[in-house]
């Protein structure tokens, strides 16, 4: 009887120990596809959907306040609002990508990367990809939600939220510094 009981204990304690290491394989894996560019790999770890739903709904809400409510009652500002809206969504497709994540995983500046834009003088030269996630600080926000802060080039901290899916632990949301900031904060 005291080996059955020994046998289970040793069992949900393995178990736990798969849930609470979870997170941190889902980044080993992460870090693993941007630094191999492998996007197929990398889209085992993130939901792309999801990821695109989370950061078009930061950036309604983001042009909703800095247009504010005088703008939005106002039916020319309404549409007006409509229309940035819409323009807004070629930018958010652009960083639900595996590249586009793996340049704000990587600290880069996003634009930098979409743009072509380099550091050195050779427009033939790739960019060596950086240890993304580097430097996070990690931290359990649920027992199904974790996330990574990680700074960007300008140090404004960047949120990976991973949501765990069954068993497994995938990217659902970024939460992107200039989306959050409130339109009286400084320049």
């Amino acid at each position: 009887m005291k080996k059955w009981l020994a046998l289970i204990v040793v069992v949900v304690v393995l178990a736990l120990g798969w849930l609470a290491a979870g997170p941190f394989v889902a980044i080993h894996g992460i870090r693993s596809a941007v630094q191999e560019q492998d996007a197929a790999k990398l889209s085992e770890y993130v939901d792309f959907a999801a990821v695109r739903s989370s950061l078009k709904q930061q950036v309604d809400d983001y042009l909703a306040r800095r247009a504010g409510a005088d703008l939005q009652s106002n039916l020319l500002g309404a549409i007006a609002l409509r229309l940035a809206s819409g323009a807004s969504e070629g930018m958010v497709d652009a960083m639900a990508t595996p590249a586009g994540l793996a340049a704000v995983m990587e600290g880069r500046n996003f634009w930098h990367r979409v743009t072509g834009q380099r550091s050195s003088n050779d427009a033939y030269a790739s960019a060596p990809p950086r240890d993304p996630l580097e430097g996070a600080k990690y931290r359990y926000e649920s027992l199904s939600r974790f996330s990574a802060t990680v700074r960007n080039a300008d140090g404004d901290p960047v949120v990976f939220v991973l949501s765990r899916q069954g068993l497994r632990w995938k990217v659902t949301e970024v939460r992107v510094p200039f989306l959050a900031a409130s339109p009286t904060d400084g320049p």
